[in-house]
C-alpha cells in the first residue's frame, strides 16, 4: 500500500500545477487597461463614462476593456438604477498596481498639465484605501514620534529595511501599537480599541507599504484605511479633480496635522491648498 502511496503522490502534486500568471500579466499589459486599472486604485467604484475619460478611450473601448477585466476578476460591478460603477475586485490588485508603478519607468512629461498631475501623484495619493506618498510617510513617520507606532527591530525610523521588496506589499513589518496608540489614534478620529475587538475582520490590522515615490514605509491595513477614511469624513482631506487617486489636505486638515502629529506638519505644499467648503 505504501508503494501506492509513492507512486500516487507525485502524478497529485503535478496535477496542480504551478500560478498561470500570464493570463493576468496580460490584462496589465495593455496600456489603456493599465490607465483604467490606475484609475481604480484609490478603491473607489466609477462609471464607465468616467474611465473612459481618464484613459483617453471612447465609450466603447472602455466597454470592451472592463468587460475584460471583469471576466478575469480584477475589477467588479455595482448596478445602481440605471448606472454601472466600477471598481477593483479587492486590495491584491491594488498591491499588484503599486508594485509595478515600482518597478516601471516614470512616464516623460511633455506638458505643464503632466508636470501638475505627476507632481500632485507623488505628494499626495491614496494606495487603494489608504494614504500614500510623501503625505502618507510622513504621517507614518509622525505616528512613530508620537508614540502610535513603535518599532520592534531597533530602527526607530520608517526608513526602507535590507531586504525590503521594492515589488511587493512587506509581507512582514517591524511595527506594533505604541504606548499612546489608543489616544493618539482617538485625536485623528480612528477608535482603535473598537477595531482591535473585531476579530471577524479578515484583514490584518497593521500592514504597510514601501511607498513607491518615497521608498519608505506608509501606514496600510484596516489600521491606514480607517484613518484615511475618519480624515475624509472630517473635511481634513479632500480628492483632487486630476488626477483621480491625488489628495489634498483642507485648512482644516493641516491645522488637526500641525495639533496632533507635528513633525508630520511638513506636508508637501502641493498638498495643503484646497480649502474644505
Amino acid at each position: 500500500m505504501a508503494a501506492k502511496v509513492r507512486d500516487i503522490a507525485p502524478a497529485a502534486q503535478v496535477s496542480q500545477g504551478d500560478a498561470d500568471i500570464a493570463p493576468i500579466a496580460t490584462m496589465f499589459a495593455d496600456a489603456s487597461r493599465a490607465r483604467v486599472l490606475t484609475a481604480l486604485a484609490d478603491g473607489r467604484a466609477l462609471p464607465a463614462s468616467l474611465l473612459a475619460a481618464e484613459a483617453g478611450l471612447t465609450p466603447q473601448g472602455a466597454s470592451a476593456h472592463l468587460a475584460k477585466l471583469l471576466s478575469a476578476g480584477l475589477v467588479e460591478v455595482e448596478r445602481s438604477g440605471r448606472n454601472r460603477y466600477y471598481r477593483l475586485s479587492g486590495p491584491m490588485v491594488a498591491d499588484v498596481i503599486e508594485a509595478l508603478a515600482r518597478l516601471s519607468p516614470t512616464r516623460p512629461v511633455r506638458s505643464l498639465r503632466e508636470g501638475t498631475r505627476a507632481q500632485a501623484m507623488r505628494a499626495a495619493r491614496t494606495c487603494y484605501d489608504h494614504l500614500a506618498g510623501r503625505l502618507g510617510a510622513a504621517v507614518t513617520a509622525a505616528l512613530v514620534d508620537e508614540g502610535a507606532l513603535a518599532t520592534t527591530d531597533g530602527d526607530p525610523s520608517t526608513a526602507r529595511r535590507p531586504g525590503d521588496p521594492l515589488s511587493a506589499q512587506l509581507p512582514a513589518h517591524p511595527y506594533e501599537p505604541g504606548p499612546n496608540a489608543d489616544a493618539v489614534f482617538a485625536a485623528l478620529g480612528v477608535d482603535l480599541p473598537a477595531l482591535r475587538a473585531d476579530t471577524a475582520a479578515r484583514r490584518p490590522l497593521l500592514r504597510f507599504c514601501l511607498d513607491w515615490t518615497e521608498q519608505r514605509h506608509h501606514l496600510a491595513g484596516r489600521l491606514g484605511a480607517a484613518v484615511a477614511t475618519a480624515w475624509f469624513d472630517a473635511g481634513w482631506l479632500v480628492r483632487a479633480r486630476q488626477p483621480q487617486r491625488a489628495v489634498r489636505l483642507t485648512d482644516t486638515g493641516r491645522a488637526a496635522l500641525a495639533a496632533h502629529l507635528p513633525t508630520a506638519s511638513g506636508a508637501p505644499p502641493e498638498a495643503r491648498t484646497e480649502t474644505a467648503s
